[in-house]
């Protein structure tokens, strides 16, 4: 074939592409066959893997943090809930994020010693990872698919997952840890 040699356009008509193509956009990510939270780990500031495999079986409140941020106070009732519901099962990890006016200033494990000794966070606290846009840790992106509307808007969004792995509950920024929404959902996912 020559380099002069000419490609016919697809059969399509652009206006059908274009529906198409929208349709495919709207319609968002298609999840995996088996895909559950239990698919997905986040980096351990001190090197390694939190595999959420780890905790099948179990509820895990994931809940992306920012130690600058406003809503900081609320390490304090995550602590909480973990110190109460652990011994019974419930696994808390703050997801520090750079997502939001950047008010996760620190890297490493400086996050999780300011978390440690400002809020008494005994709970894990994984290195800091995007949760939205299209640098989104692969959880976000399957939990943004999951549950469309629940994307974090800003830090301290909380996903609640339960023992199958799916998601039982979002709860946006302003919701306290110690909300009785938070706190019965907990509850009913433990047993």
């Amino acid at each position: 074939m020559s380099s002069s040699a000419s490609f016919s356009s697809p059969s399509i008509p652009r206006r059908q592409a274009l529906l198409l193509l929208g349709f495919c956009l709207a319609a968002g990510p298609v999840r995996a066959a088996g895909e559950t939270a239990a698919s997905f780990g986040f980096d351990r500031p001190e090197g390694g893997t939190l595999p959420l495999s780890a905790h099948a079986g179990k509820p895990i409140l994931i809940v992306n943090t920012a130690t600058s941020c406003g809503y900081a106070g609320q390490f304090s009732g995550l602590q909480t809930l973990w110190t109460r519901f652990g011994d019974r099962g419930l696994t808390v990890i703050a997801v520090p994020s750079p997502d939001f006016g950047n008010q996760e200033p620190l890297d490493g494990m400086a996050i999780a010693e300011a978390a440690r000794a400002n809020h008494g966070v005994t709970f894990p606290v994984v290195s800091k990872t995007h949760v939205r846009g299209p640098k989104a840790h692969p959880f976000y992106r399957w939990a943004a698919a999951e549950k469309p509307g629940t994307v974090p808007n800003w830090n301290f969004h909380k996903y609640l997952i339960g023992r199958d792995g799916d998601i039982l509950g979002a709860y946006p920024s302003f919701v306290e840890p110690n909300d009785p929404r938070i706190v019965t959902a907990i509850a009913g996912a433990l047993g």
